[in-house]
């Protein structure tokens, strides 16, 4: 449904090595910078990017907003966690674990990324047969 997902950040140095961190943890690569100074990371066609705003207003987080990182399992969801905990990301909600409701059962890891944006690695857990 997505072609790609931005977010504004105030330090993209900063942001970089966050990401850089997450992308890494779940089998991805590091992030290239463009000519504008954007970082990009593609991964399974997406294409995820952080940028300084275009308005020059300072980057602010989305209350109400969570951007979720498909992972292949509950190991890299946790992965994706610890390393963001280490790159400076705050951990929120609940424990990495897993969450059910209405017949689906969701292996979730919550963070705050350094500017505050609400990030979250899912992976759907098998159905039993």
């Amino acid at each position: 449904m997505f072609s790609h997902v931005m977010i504004g950040s105030n330090d993209i140095e900063r942001s970089k090595k966050f990401y850089d961190a997450l992308f890494t943890a779940i089998g991805g690569r590091e992030g290239r910078v463009d000519p504008k100074g954007r970082v990009m990371y593609l991964k399974d066609g997406g294409i995820f990017i952080i940028t300084k705003p275009i308005d020059g207003q300072p980057a602010t987080h989305g209350n109400g907003c969570t951007l979720g990182f498909k992972v292949d399992n509950p190991e890299q969801a946790h992965a994706w966690h610890e390393a963001g905990i280490a790159a400076g990301g705050t951990p929120i909600e609940d424990a990495p674990g897993v969450r059910s409701g209405m017949g689906v059962d969701l292996y979730l890891a919550y963070l705050r990324d350094p500017d505050g944006n609400k990030i979250c690695a899912m992976h759907r857990m098998p159905q039993p047969a």
